[in-house]
């Protein structure tokens, strides 16, 4: 099968300059659609700390909202939203990420309330699933058409599995680095950005003298890499972010020697304020990452806040980093304490510009607008509104038109 790609649909200005085909942003929803959002069930939404997928979640349901679409958020016990919540397990896992037990769980459990939900006369029109592997492997289990976001990367691992169900669903990637990524037969048809509401964030024009690292405690997210860069450029470095299960050694071996409190310190999760704060009065954000990282999404916020990006060329790094621009995109550890030097030459507006052009909410959520009513007339049908009354009927056709763009 071949794939088609069309490569973002919410992109601006910057995309522009590659020649892609550009969608302006829609004026409010004139047509309101009932959408289930369907959120993983180890963080709640929003995140009160670390959590980019439930970040996302959170701004796109009040944002849908906002836009008149009757939505209902499937999350972690614990959620708010200005959307509907309903949370199908009794407890949050943010300790057990990962679990097939705890995953499958609240796929099955949500997949059953939206079964009811259609048995009631209130269906919903479109299921968005940003929960991972089993909903999209579970996706024709609904009669509704499910869009996929697909968050983490395309790899050798999860191949197969992509080859077999993504069928099911319609894949949107964060990404077109992501989306190019993809194993062969397997559909592709939308991007989209995760998104960010620039004006919650503080533009700071004067910085301070610190470099930040913010991420997880993973080896290919290269904290350990932060570090050296800052050594070799005489600065101090701040790091930021959780020590997650089976990221002990890692930590314990190559990142804590090092911290002094002085040189190098460690804050552990940052929240709120706090966080926004730390990304505001910060020289330069500093991402190392040495994997294809579909998205990396502390790189937008640090951005927002007018704090350019020194990044590793990998993954979406060299999307979201403009080099010269927004940030500087370089090779190793000695280039980007090299780079420290040329902080001057980045305009603190220009960074933020850069985001409120391309990945600011009201972009994304146009974009999923987008893709949602494709889904539904790839699928065959548009659910009855109330006011339709209760004679209204559903069109049903084979499930094989479902990837039909």
């Amino acid at each position: 099968m071949s794939r088609e790609t069309v490569l973002d649909p919410v992109a601006t200005m910057s995309v522009s300059r590659m020649g892609l085909p550009l969608l302006p942003a829609a004026e409010a929803s004139v047509d309101p659609l009932r959408i289930a959002v369907l959120a993983p069930p180890w963080i709640p939404v929003p995140p009160p700390a670390y959590g980019g997928i439930e970040a996302v979640v959170d701004l796109l349901c009040e944002t849908l909202v906002a836009r008149g679409h009757e939505v209902t958020l499937f999350a972690a016990p614990g959620s708010r939203s200005t959307a509907r919540v309903r949370s199908p397990l009794e407890a949050a896992h943010p300790d057990q990420i990962g679990s097939s037990l705890c995953e499958s769980d609240h796929v099955a459990s949500t997949w059953d309330e939206i079964d009811l939900t259609a048995e009631l006369a209130e269906p919903f029109d479109v299921v968005h699933d940003h929960s991972g592997y089993t909903a999209l492997a579970m996706a024709d289990r609904v009669s509704a058409p499910v869009v996929h976001t697909v968050h983490g990367p395309f790899d050798e691992a999860n191949r197969r599995f992509y080859q077999r169900h993504a069928h099911k669903a319609r894949l949107v990637a964060i990404s077109r680095s992501q989306a190019a990524s993809a194993p062969r037969g397997v559909r592709v048809v939308d991007v989209v950005p995760n998104p960010i509401a620039v004006d919650r964030w503080p533009l700071r024009t004067r910085k301070q003298e610190y470099l930040l690292w913010v991420g997880r405690m993973d080896p290919v997210k290269g904290a350990h890499s932060a570090i050296e860069a800052a050594r070799l450029a005489g600065r101090s470095l701040v790091l930021a972010g959780p020590v997650q299960t089976g990221q002990e050694q890692y930590f314990r071996e190559l990142i804590e020697p090092h911290i002094d409190g002085r040189r190098v310190c460690y804050l552990g999760e940052v929240g709120g304020t706090a966080k926004q704060n730390l990304f505001a009065n910060a020289a330069a954000l500093l991402m190392p990452v040495r994997w294809c990282e579909p998205f990396g999404m502390v790189m937008v916020e640090a951005l927002a806040c007018g704090t350019p990006v020194i990044a590793f060329p990998e993954g979406a790094a060299a999307e979201i980093v403009i080099d010269g621009e927004n940030g500087i995109l370089v090779a190793d550890e000695s280039e980007m304490a090299r780079a420290v030097r040329r902080l001057g030459s980045i305009d603190p507006k220009r960074c933020r510009a850069t985001v409120a052009e391309r990945y600011d909410i009201s972009f994304t959520v146009a974009g999923y607008e987008r893709v949602y009513r494709r889904a539904i007339t790839a699928h065959g049908h548009r659910h009855a509104s109330p006011a339709d009354g209760p004679a209204a009927q559903r069109l049903q056709i084979p499930k094989a038109s479902i990837t039909a763009s």
